[in-house]
């Protein structure tokens, strides 16, 4: 028997009741039941008992095949962890030289302060709480901006924006990796350790413009540590329209999976845009758009079977914008979009708010 790989009592939680399998990304994909959350799960048994060999080439494929969205944990009446489970399942097929080498080489450069750091200056993310004008009234103290570790090399102007709402959020330039990225991919251990580190660097609240880091560090700091950035705006919200032609801009939202799934952050984006512009609820909001942290880049053709549906729905539902809450997905969705010569833009939270025209006076 293998007997260590799984928190016993989580895994015992399935009842293979069968409720995860319609909102299952990968299940939907195939119909095969061993790309299901059920199916999954069955491996993960087969696994912990030694009825399977750690090498076998299921186990492997479907700890990679899976996005780990966790759209199976609300519909599952038995409350299994199973983004908990994942983890502890890539934990054990990713060891060493078994995590795929595209993850590996991330996971070495979000562990580079310096690098991320020099990123952040050459492409000019948040600076500080006193280089940007002030959006709002009254002041908030004790709050610190994440940057992030890619998104403030890939999308600077996202901390800048969250700054411009709120010029009091503190963007201390040389923090690091929340560490979502190492607990996703094979190292939970690395992950909780540097969330830790990250929570002692960042006193106070600490604010996210990402779904991803949201959940992770909520998981292992607590949820009164951490807020994403729709949650802080709530009272917050700049005043005014955002408008598109002389009209008021028609405006989607793409879900973060961990923010929905694991925190049940839905409602915040969604109340902000309604705010400012006409807002349209794409049928699959809530279903995964493929980015899902690394998996676009270790499996894109997967990816982007799942992005082309998404990319369709943005199409017919004719808006101008479609809204993201995570930088991968932002990636993701401006990817998509510019393949199909979309005349829609994805843009996240944070631009599109500080793009409203204020009323007039």
């Amino acid at each position: 028997m293998t007997g260590d790989v799984f928190d016993p009592e989580q895994l015992s939680r399935c009842i293979s009741c069968g409720f995860c399998l319609p909102a299952c990304p990968t299940y939907a994909l195939t119909g095969d039941e061993a790309s299901s959350p059920r199916g999954r799960i069955t491996l993960m048994r087969a696994l912990q008992d030694g009825v399977l060999p750690p090498d076998d080439e299921t186990l492997a494929e479907q700890a990679s095949f899976c996005l780990g969205c966790r759209a199976c944990e609300p519909v599952c009446p038995a409350g299994v962890e199973y983004g908990s489970l994942l983890e502890q399942w890539r934990v054990h097929q990713w060891r060493g030289r078994r995590r795929p080498a595209l993850a590996r080489a991330l996971m070495l450069v979000a562990e580079q302060r310096w690098l991320l750091r020099l990123l952040g200056l050459l492409r000019r993310a948040a600076p500080g709480p006193s280089a940007v004008p002030t959006r709002t009234s009254a002041p908030v103290t004790g709050a610190q901006l994440l940057l992030g570790c890619f998104e403030r090399g890939l999308f600077p102007k996202v901390s800048r924006a969250a700054q411009i709402l709120d010029p009091t959020l503190a963007a201390p330039t040389g923090q690091g990796c929340c560490g979502a990225l190492h607990a996703h991919n094979g190292d939970l251990a690395g992950g909780e350790r540097m969330a830790h580190r990250l929570g002692a660097e960042l006193p106070g609240v600490i604010v996210t413009t990402s779904g991803g880091c949201a959940a992770h560090l909520a998981a292992v700091l607590g949820r009164t540590r951490v807020r994403e950035l729709s949650q802080w705006l709530t009272e917050r919200a700049p005043a005014g329209e955002m408008r598109v032609d002389g009209r008021r801009a028609r405006v989607a939202l793409q879900d973060s999976c961990h923010l929905r799934h694991g925190l049940d952050v839905q409602a915040e984006p969604r109340a902000l845009l309604r705010s400012v512009a006409d807002y349209v609820e794409l049928p699959s909001a809530g279903t995964c758009c493929g980015a899902a942290g690394t998996y676009s880049l270790l499996r894109p053709t997967d990816s982007r079977r799942i992005l082309d549906a998404k990319i369709d729905e943005i199409e017919v539902a004719d808006v101008d914008f479609v809204v993201a809450v995570n930088p991968g997905c932002l990636r993701q969705l401006r990817t998509g979009l510019r393949r199909r010569r979309s005349r829609v833009r994805a843009v996240h939270l944070a631009e599109l708010l500080t793009r409203v025209t204020p009323p007039s006076p």
